[in-house]
């Protein structure tokens, strides 16, 4: 039987070492890498990035190609049906005229052998070249012909602004400041994930050290609680004086239930905040030391102005600003002319460059494109006006930022004092109280003071180690307050 403590004993280092043991800074650092809203953030600065490359290709010369096939019912005709016609049957035409002419000549000449030779000669030599007209004219008819109905186009287009407004500056300035408010908006959401890291952190040091407080105050009422039975016993106390004790008991008992339970929770969220799974067992580093912080701790005396050129918020702030007047420089584009180079090269069949062709030909071309706005009912001008409204609201937001840092900072730097006095007041009341308490044991040991003065002096005893445990801790986290009122949060 006596080898069950022993094995006992030495399977209590296992469930130590199975705890892991955390830092402020290990804390920090975990939840910096696993904190969801930080990789939004990360996401968010690639985002801009990318949009800030994209706005400089603005600048730059824009190459397209295009490419397109058309059927269409019928084709292009340049030529009518008539013209088609007598283009086909030229010959014809021409050769009959001819012989109406000869038909005309003297009848005495045509009555001769010679003249009816020489008709028959000039009969057979008109008869020839109308069909070589007529052979002519088709190939002209056919020349015409478009063919149409089948149509295959491509090109090639290059642009490259010149003169846009100012417009392609303006939208490079923006994509320039929306990645400047994507990295205040990192830096901000940094010195919130640190804020909310210390806070856990140090409620699961207050808790743990609160529930030793506990732990030692139901140590002592069950002592006071196990005299006051041997003297009831003995008959120089009387019941309510054990009923009395028996009350702190339990109320000492459930005040440390309730810390325990806080404890866990307190844990949870703490490991939930560093991106460990919430029934992880840990251990902090502060918890097992006595005092919590120090007594020189006060840091050189801050300034509003470190605040104002610190604080993400108001850089926020001010790139909204600037985004706006940009955005009016934008809308002013809208009124101005603007000047774009044009080139490329253009391709179809059938083509036209040298007559019309069934193949693929084309050419190069360069021109110059202008656009000057001439009227658009004021479009512009109320946009640019709305602008100017957002910019001056933009400002107004800004100055009353301005003046709500400087009270925060004025505000946690009082506070801070104000701790480290609370502090200072806390830890000579311990001595009072523990002097308190030592001579109300020593007086109920004489026997010369009661069980309930006792018992007051334990609970001024409790109070007066919880307000010291309290102090210790409102002064770590009014530092931490102060560093981020000033934007110096590491």
């Amino acid at each position: 039987m006596k080898k069950i403590p022993l094995i006992l004993l030495a399977l209590l280092p296992l469930g130590s070492w199975a705890q892991q043991l955390l830092s402020l800074d290990s804390c920090r650092a975990m939840a910096l890498r696993n904190n969801k809203q930080m990789r939004v953030a990360a996401v968010q600065q690639e985002v801009t990035a990318d949009l800030r490359r994209s706005a400089r290709t603005k600048y730059l010369p824009h190459v397209s190609a295009m490419a397109t096939y058309e059927h269409t019912s019928r084709e292009v005709s340049i030529l009518n049906d008539s013209q088609k016609h007598n283009l086909s049957n030229m010959g014809t035409i021409a050769g009959n005229g001819i012989k109406q002419r000869l038909g005309g000549l003297a009848p005495e000449l045509m009555a001769s052998p010679v003249g009816q030779a020489m008709a028959q000669q000039m009969g057979s030599t008109v008869d020839g070249l109308s069909a070589v007209l007529n052979q002519f004219g088709q190939e002209v008819v056919d020349a015409f012909r478009t063919d149409s109905r089948n149509i295959w186009a491509g090109s090639i287009l290059l642009t490259q602004p010149l003169f846009m407004g100012g417009a392609i500056v303006a939208s490079n300035r923006m994509a320039d400041l929306a990645e400047d408010m994507a990295a205040n908006s990192a830096e901000q959401r940094r010195q919130a994930t640190l804020y909310n890291i210390d806070k856990a952190y140090w409620q699961v040091v207050s808790l743990k050290h609160k529930k030793k407080l506990a732990e030692a105050y139901v140590n002592v009422v069950r002592k006071l609680d196990d005299d006051v039975s041997k003297m009831i016993s003995e008959g120089v106390a009387t019941r309510s004086d054990g009923l009395s004790v028996s009350v702190k008991v339990n109320e000492a008992e459930m005040a440390l239930t309730k810390v325990n339970d806080g404890l866990v929770l307190s844990k949870m969220l703490l490991c939930q905040l560093c991106g460990l799974p919430v029934n992880e067992s840990i251990t902090l580093v502060d918890e097992e030391k006595e005092a919590i912080v120090p007594f020189a701790t006060l840091t050189a005396e801050p300034t509003a102005q470190l605040a104002l050129d610190n604080r993400p918020e108001l850089k926020l702030l001010q790139n909204t600003v600037d985004m706006t007047r940009q955005t009016t420089k934008l809308l002013k584009a809208g009124n101005l002319p603007q000047v774009l180079l044009t080139g490329g090269y253009l391709v179809s069949n059938p083509n036209v460059m040298n007559g019309f062709e069934r193949k693929f030909s084309g050419l190069w071309n360069i021109g110059l494109l202008v656009r000057v706005p001439i009227w658009n009912w004021g479009d512009v001008k109320y946009k640019v006006r709305a602008s100017k409204g957002a910019t001056a609201i933009a400002n107004l937001e800004m100055e009353e930022a301005r003046e709500m840092i400087e009270l925060q900072v004025n505000q946690n730097t009082f506070r801070v004092n104000e701790a480290m006095k609370t502090l200072a007041t806390a830890r000579k009341n311990i001595e009072r109280a523990e002097e308190n308490m030592r001579m109300a044991n020593l007086g109920f040991q004489e026997g010369v003071i009661t069980p309930t003065t006792v018992m007051e002096a334990q609970t001024a005893w409790l109070q007066a180690q919880s307000q010291k445990i309290d102090a210790e801790i409102d002064v770590r986290l009014s530092q931490v307050e102060l560093k981020k009122a000033l934007g110096v949060l590491e």
